[in-house]
């Protein structure tokens, strides 16, 4: 569905008073709030089809009602994120839960929703119907050379798949691994892997990435393919100057130093992209910011500071994603609140004074370089970020209005109570 603008229009009035008198005491604190306006209008955050209905676990699902059921449908629903928030116009595809029937039809429907079409995700940790070989041992590691061409060859049509729809990515997550001692040999295993990486790096087209996902557990909890930074690097730079290294955040062992691994892997020109989530335990796939929003700055502090180090485009340098899986929220109220975090966080750390925390760090200076990070965290950035939603057109409280639009329940209307998101 589709939000008449009137609405928006009529919501943001309702709001406008007292918008901008939070706009008017946040621009009296913040001396760079114009840059900052524009910097936010031009950040954009890929939202994932996958995520797009409810997530669940292996004891149980619980079906919201009213979701896609159809890549149409995840379209419009990603879509309608962007209507209201203006941060996300993309949508990135996981194959083959979302192989269009008419490429040309699917890249209207896109067009007309706001969107483009970010990273293509293969899937090689699940069996399909009629699939002849099995993944149950692994796939692109597999002692099984015919298991390891099918992999291949599903990552080779992914990529056919983005080629037509005018993607530029592949991104690549194993769930190969091991569960028990000795049950596989590591460096064969990295071997398997790593010459079938090659393979699939061969079929990009020049203008394209291959970002390497890594995880350190789940579903093999002995060990991991590709189980940490330092092993998707590794491929990564084995491969060539097309491969990067993807960060998930909740990848990670616990209280892992996630801002020091994407500033090193930034430094050596390997840091891809990212999938935006939280965590308590381990890839919990919780709302970004949820649990850990001062974790969320300090990895936007290092980022920023990275990439103007490097002169890169903020918006366009990285790839820009969110992977989460929503148990018991609406999945679009979700999405919403974790596209409003990483840009709150990315507008905290564009308010650090870079010159003065430098000199903070010369002279060692611990308590003044804390001081600076913690004044910009605790720097009430959200009219910036409103008011860049406003200026480019969206809803100054997105989620006000998705319930005050009885947003689910028109979905329910149209699509039924019972219906389950394809793919999952």
């Amino acid at each position: 569905m589709k939000l008449e603008e009137s609405k928006i229009i009529e919501h943001n009035q309702d709001l406008i008073n007292l918008h901008q008198a939070k706009l008017s005491f946040a621009k009296t604190i913040i001396p760079d709030h114009e840059t900052i306006i524009s910097k936010l209008i031009d950040f954009q955050i890929a939202i994932p089809s996958w995520a797009l209905g409810n997530g669940g676990t292996r004891f149980g699902r619980f079906p919201g009602g009213g979701e896609p059921r159809n890549l149409e449908e995840k379209i419009e629903d990603a879509g309608l994120i962007h209507q209201l928030n203006r941060s996300g116009n993309a949508i990135s595809l996981h194959i083959p839960w979302d192989i269009p029937k008419d490429y040309q039809a699917i890249k209207s429907h896109a067009e007309a929703h706001g969107l483009r079409f970010d990273a293509m995700n293969s899937n090689t940790f699940q069996d399909q119907k009629d699939q002849k070989e099995s993944y149950k041992y692994g796939s692109l590691q597999h002692v099984n050379p015919a298991v390891r061409k099918q992999a291949i060859d599903h990552n080779i049509e992914v990529i056919r798949h983005g080629i037509k729809l005018g993607s530029k990515s592949l991104t690549v997550w194993l769930a190969d691994g091991s569960c028990f001692p000795g049950q596989l040999n590591f460096r064969q295993a990295f071997q398997n892997t790593l010459e079938s990486l090659k393979e699939i790096y061969a079929a990009l087209p020049d203008d394209w990435k291959m970002f390497v996902e890594y995880k350190a557990y789940e579903p093999n909890f002995y060990s991991t393919t590709v189980g940490d930074w330092g092993q998707s690097l590794l491929y990564a730079s084995k491969l060539g100057p097309k491969a990067y290294t993807l960060v998930d955040l909740g990848h990670h062992l616990p209280n892992a130093n996630i801002e020091q691994i994407v500033s090193l892997l930034l430094m050596e020109g390997k840091l891809g992209g990212f999938h935006f989530n939280d965590s308590k335990y381990g890839d919990d796939d919780l709302t970004a910011g949820s649990i850990k929003p001062y974790q969320l700055f300090l990895i936007f502090n290092e980022l920023i500071d990275g990439m103007d180090e490097r002169k890169m485009n903020h918006a366009t340098g990285l790839a820009w994603m969110i992977d989460a899986s929503h148990n018991i929220k609406d999945p679009l109220e979700d999405l919403l609140q974790s596209v409003e975090a990483i840009m709150i966080a990315y507008a905290q750390a564009l308010t650090v004074d870079r010159k003065t925390l430098k000199e903070a760090q010369q002279n060692n200076d611990v308590v003044r370089a804390q001081e600076i990070l913690q004044n910009s965290f605790r720097t009430d950035i959200r009219p910036l970020v409103a008011e860049a939603r406003l200026r480019a057109g969206g809803a100054l409280d997105p989620i006000a209005l998705f319930r005050k639009l009885n947003v689910r329940e028109e979905l329910i209307r149209e699509r039924g109570r019972e219906t389950i998101a394809s793919g999952l």
